[in-house]
């Protein structure tokens, strides 16, 4: 097995730094399935970034989601998704393989999921850990934010990953999730995501009481109410 650079290329770092992205590693996925390119082949590594949401408008949507939260939802997607594209294109044209991962798809309907986890390519990378609300936290950001994916066969400098959770004995996403979908328990690598989050129930509410913000797929109440968000709050210019 070949080593890996500890440096980071000089065009990746200045091409993060072109798109004020300030949270950003590479996931060591060797041991793990990935989505295949066109050629059947998985990928070694990926590419994980976070693009942070509105402070404001997280805390406002502690009793349940709002348009404004609907928009911004929409908006950093959007943007992430273009983000992935442009640097799925720029890795191709160096001569590697690249694969982006879309941002909130559900490709799976029947199981609600998508082709991989950006939080499993995320705590890889050394990002952050997963709460009991089944969502990233990050130190910089809390859970206020979205997730960004390109696989890749570059050889770069990986993680260190997350190996272990930093909620303590918080359990305010718990109390506050109006579905009761959340089962309470701490996250660690490899833990199903069954073991924290009924998926079903939280999908089934979203949709008898949310349907009319993007038919029922947000709610975000339980990242609302999230410590680690509410100290980036006191810190956040208001936009409002």
């Amino acid at each position: 097995m070949p080593l890996l650079s500890t440096v980071f290329p000089f065009w990746l770092t200045e091409w993060m730094g072109a798109q004020k992205i300030v949270l950003w590693g590479v996931a060591d996925l060797r041991d793990f399935p990935t989505p295949q390119d066109e050629t059947g082949h998985g990928f070694p590594f990926a590419i994980s970034w976070a693009i942070p949401m509105n402070p404001q408008i997280m805390v406002s949507i502690q009793n349940g989601p709002n348009q404004r939260y609907v928009d911004e939802y929409a908006r950093v997607n959007n943007h992430i998704n273009k983000i992935s594209e442009t640097l799925a294109t720029k890795i191709r044209a160096i001569g590697f393989r690249a694969k982006p991962l879309g941002a909130s798809d559900r490709t799976d309907t029947l199981n609600i999921k998508g082709d991989f986890p950006h939080k499993t390519a995320a705590t890889r990378a050394g990002l952050g850990w997963v709460g009991r609300h089944c969502q990233l936290i990050t130190r910089e950001f809390g859970p206020w934010i979205r997730l960004g994916t390109v696989f890749t066969d570059i050889e770069l400098p990986c993680g260190p990953p997350t190996e272990r959770n930093f909620c303590g004995r918080c359990t305010r996403c718990v109390e506050a999730c109006p579905a009761k979908a959340l089962k309470g328990n701490a996250w660690y690598p490899g833990l199903p995501r069954e073991e924290i989050l009924d998926v079903w129930a939280c999908d089934q509410w979203k949709k008898e009481h949310y349907f009319q913000y993007h038919s029922g797929h947000t709610c975000g109440i339980c990242s609302a109410v999230c410590p680690y968000g509410l100290k980036v709050l006191k810190r956040a210019p208001d936009k409002r």
